[in-house]
């Protein structure tokens, strides 16, 4: 391509303004096409915007399978996905194609581990049925067990996956007075003696935590790795909380659960399919605390990820290195 020429971009939404600006800069080297909404994409607007474009600047929520492959042609080859995950990607595919891959890693850490723990002390204490009471007149005279849940103090939590966000996780705990931080995963990890992380097996995690942290990636290994016999294997105090991804979970298998009082609680902040219904039963439930996904949901978290992307896109473009390329 000679340099008189522009390439194609396609942007799936519209994302913040630290990368737009980047990607405007770019003007001369790029012809740049967004779907202007905060919406997601119809798929029929995605395959006709990424008809013959050179560069792919998506999201977690945008499908990129054969047939948005097919419908970019050949020209396609750069994908950025404002994400640190990447299942809605065709890797396999997008990999024999050629076509290289940006995504955000470590800076969405910090943002995921304070959400995590929000979500954990809201569920464990029970907040969002506190404000509830207070709001419906539900909120009376002192009552000696009215409300109460479980603290952290002289606790036990168990850590799946102790990677960057689930280090990042135990040392915010850990200040709380946890008594003990287990850990499980593919194996040991040097950084969990920060934490004073003992590796156990997944068995002994759960039958020893007071609370149950998953922060794993998604994984043939890890696709319903909570069901009915894992949960069978907590206490029946203990609290679940996930902030991973929603297919982690086998979600029949939690609302039985938490309905039998097999554990106390669950937290989530990612859920199948998501949105998830609002007719869904685990929102019929007092002891489920459901988000809508908002782990990395700060100002200054969701700028560094767009500028990241837009970094990521053009480097791509111009067919040098990535400040951060997924190794296919």
């Amino acid at each position: 391509m000679s340099a008189q020429q522009t390439m194609k971009v396609f942007v799936t939404r519209r994302i913040p303004q630290e990368g737009m600006k980047i990607l405007q800069k770019a003007a001369g080297m790029c012809n740049l096409s967004v779907w202007d909404s905060d919406e997601p994409v119809p798929r029929a607007e995605l395959l006709n915007g990424v008809a013959g474009a050179h560069g792919l600047l998506c999201l977690l929520s945008d499908k990129i399978d054969t047939e948005v492959l097919d419908a970019a042609g050949p020209n396609l080859k750069v994908i950025s996905t404002l994400s640190v995950g990447f299942d809605h990607l065709a890797i396999d595919e997008i990999k024999k194609r050629g076509i290289r891959v940006g995504y955000t890693p470590d800076v969405l850490t910090d943002a995921t581990a304070e959400l995590t723990v929000a979500l954990l002390l809201a569920t464990a204490r029970r907040l969002p049925e506190g404000v509830e009471e207070v709001k419906n007149g539900g909120w009376s005279t002192w009552k000696p067990l009215w409300l109460c849940g479980y603290g952290l103090s002289g606790s036990t939590v168990g850590v799946i996956g102790l990677g960057r966000i689930g280090l990042a996780i135990a040392r915010r705990l850990k200040p709380f007075g946890v008594k003990r931080l287990l850990y499980t995963g593919r194996q040991p990890k040097p950084q969990a003696q920060e934490v004073e992380g003992e590796y156990v097996p997944l068995d002994t995690l759960l039958s020893e935590s007071d609370f149950v942290v998953v922060s794993c990636s998604l994984t043939p290994e890890t696709q319903s790795l909570c069901d009915q016999t894992f949960f069978s294997k907590m206490k029946k105090t203990a609290i679940f909380i996930n902030s991973s991804r929603g297919a982690v979970v086998n979600q029949e298998d939690l609302f039985k659960a938490l309905g039998s009082g097999q554990i106390a609680a669950a937290g989530l902040d990612v859920t199948t399919p998501e949105p998830l219904p609002t007719d869904h039963p685990l929102l019929t439930l007092n002891n489920c605390v459901v988000l809508p996904h908002i782990g990395s949901a700060t100002y200054t978290t969701r700028g560094v990820m767009a500028e990241l992307s837009a970094n990521n896109l053009l480097a791509g473009l111009r067919d040098s290195e990535m400040p951060s390329e997924l190794k296919l």
